[in-house]
């Protein structure tokens, strides 16, 4: 090979590896900016209600338990029945306590009658001692008899006093006018006084339906309670767990005496009428509870909200045309809105649409702005 050759082919090869290094010292191209819209963040009048969970609960109920013991003989309503106040429910033998009740009013007879003798003894003892005819022992022995006599009338008469209390007890009434459960017993079994529930009766209209609430709530709850309108409020409606709207408002009842200091709540209990037997004791429900009407909050449409790991984020928008990710905390949803309670002010703009293209300081084409709330 000539040397004339040789060179040109060192050239040659020395310009190709100058190209290819410069091709990789090259910058990668920027990735083109996400098309997105935004919105400015206002704030508007917001009506809407806040949801608390809750239990439904009798304002009234009673364990039915035996206070005599002996067998039950008689059965007097259907398991699930309306009873009302003083309908009988239950007998537990008693024709035996009424037998009983005789023989005690037959024995203060008794002793009655042995008190009568006794009195007479004694007077004709003293009698006889004023004429000296019979000796003073004999007068102390009639006037010992007379005592006893009569205390024996008076423990007859005690007796009568606690087998009648039994005998009223052997039949059971009920206490209130309200809804009779299954019964736990049937005819024939033996129940000894106050060791086990034959039954419960509650109260079914109104109903009760209980809430805890934040201690912060409660100037708010206690203003609630203080100026309801029973025919008319509908500050407080109830969510039935098929999702449907109870059909009638309720009100404040009572807030509890003290706070739990474990929860920082206080339990806050409210009625609601129930003439059509929907609401049942131990239903588990949410109570919506309407916030002062008219108060101005921050609302942004759902859309903009993404999701991670139970938190949620807006992209908001920064100098440069970028965005960066913003926790927020948010309230209830008022239709395709949601309430922010923190994490936004008035004036931030925020992405709208586009949102699961972006990342932190993605750079952004912004399109033009509308405004929130219209």
């Amino acid at each position: 090979m000539s040397t004339k050759v040789y060179k040109t082919s060192i050239i040659v090869t020395m310009l190709i590896l100058l190209t290819a290094c410069g091709q990789k010292q090259a910058p990668p191209a920027a990735p083109p900016p996400v098309s997105v819209n935004i919105t400015t963040v206002t704030k508007n009048p917001a009506v809407y209600y806040d949801q608390y969970p809750a239990t439904v609960v009798p304002l009234n109920q009673v364990d039915i338990r035996p206070q005599v013991s002996g067998y039950i003989t008689g059965i007097f309503f259907k398991d699930g029945d309306r009873v009302q106040k003083g309908q009988k429910l239950y007998s537990i033998d008693q024709q035996t306590y009424e037998a009983n009740y005789q023989q005690a009013l037959a024995n203060v007879e008794v002793q009655k009658t042995n008190l009568v003798k006794a009195q007479k003894d004694a007077e004709r003892y003293h009698y006889l001692d004023k004429q000296d005819a019979v000796a003073k022992q004999l007068v102390d022995y009639a006037d010992a008899a007379y005592d006893a006599a009569k205390k024996q009338v008076e423990a007859a008469q005690d007796n009568v006093t606690s087998v009648q209390t039994s005998l009223k007890y052997s039949t059971i009434y009920a206490p209130f006018d309200g809804t009779i459960g299954i019964s736990q017993v049937k005819i024939g079994t033996a129940v000894l006084a106050g060791s086990q529930v034959l039954n419960t009766v509650s109260q079914d209209d109104p109903m009760a339906v209980d809430v805890e609430v934040d201690q912060k709530q409660i100037p708010r709850f206690t203003s609630l309670m203080q100026n309801h309108n029973e025919e008319k409020d509908s500050v407080f409606m109830l969510l039935l767990p098929d999702g449907s709207q109870y059909p009638v408002p309720g009100h404040i009842y009572l807030i509890d005496r003290s706070v739990d200091p474990t929860t920082s709540t206080i339990k806050t209990r409210l009625v609601f009428n129930n003439s059509q037997n929907l609401l049942r004791a131990g239903i588990t429900t949410n109570v919506k509870i309407k916030n002062n009407g008219g108060v101005s909050a921050i609302m942004i449409p759902y859309k903009a909200v993404t999701e991670q790991m139970g938190e949620y984020f807006v992209f908001a928008i920064i100098p440069g045309n970028k965005v960066t990710q913003r926790k927020v905390a948010l309230g209830p949803h008022i239709y395709d809105k949601v309430v922010v309670l923190n994490g936004l002010a008035e004036g931030d703009q925020i992405v709208t649409d586009g949102v699961q293209k972006l990342r932190d300081s993605t750079m952004i084409q912004v399109a033009p702005l509308k405004s929130l709330g219209h």
